[in-house]
């Protein structure tokens, strides 16, 4: 089961992939870049608004359909 959340991308490394966003119920959220929905290279920005689903993963919280907002 997943669930919809808000939250504000703390880092992401172009390079690996991958990053944290802290979502807004304070918990730490793994990102990776193929759950990005964008066209294009797709990244994120430290500070960057972002909403997406969580759910749980091997090692912890983890972002899926991650869409960033204004």
């Amino acid at each position: 089961m997943s669930n919809l959340t808000t939250g504000t991308v703390k880092w992401f490394n172009d390079t690996k992939g991958f990053g944290f966003i802290a979502a807004d119920n304070g918990q730490d959220v793994f990102a990776h870049f193929k759950e990005i929905r964008s066209t294009g290279f797709k990244t994120l920005i430290e500070g960057q608004r972002v909403e997406f689903n969580m759910q749980q993963g091997q090692k912890g919280m983890q972002a899926s359909d991650i869409v960033a907002i204004s």
